[in-house]
């Protein structure tokens, strides 16, 4: 288990892109600029990716959201996006329900999952619905 400060510190490195002084820097040339959120139907495990149960209804596609203090809120070990954030609406497929939210480096394909949280309420992926991540949406990090 981490240190309260140190998971402060870790989760505004990941999703601010804030250094942590003597032992993380931000400033190398190539820094992601963007995270990627992945909605998933269960838990893709620490071994997924974020294909691993990802939703898959017509129409959908990551969103990215600024890696930075204009994208994300960190507060204690409590991660939030600033703005809510919409997955495009759907437009065929099989109704689906996301209970999981994976933040990664890709836009499409195998990329790498940083953050695998539960998301509460879970949301309901049924034809016409465009699926929200708000503030106030509770994202618990997995942390097994």
């Amino acid at each position: 288990m981490l240190g309260a400060v140190f998971a402060n510190d870790l989760a505004k490195l990941i999703f601010q892109g804030l250094a942590i002084a003597g032992l993380a820097d931000n400033a190398a040339s190539g820094a992601l600029t963007n995270l990627y959120l992945s909605l998933h139907t269960a838990d893709p495990l620490a071994a997924g990716t974020q294909t691993t149960s990802e939703v898959n209804y017509t129409g959908y596609s990551r969103i990215a959201l600024v890696r930075g203090p204009s994208g994300w809120t960190v507060t204690g070990n409590v991660v939030n996006p600033t703005n809510t954030s919409e997955f495009p609406e759907m437009t065929g497929g099989t109704n689906q329900t996301a209970s999981h939210l994976c933040v990664g480096i890709a836009a499409a394909g195998s990329g790498k999952v940083l953050v695998r949280m539960t998301i509460t309420p879970t949301i309901e992926c049924k034809l016409g619905v465009v699926p929200r991540i708000r503030t106030t949406t509770t994202l618990t990090l997995v942390t097994s």
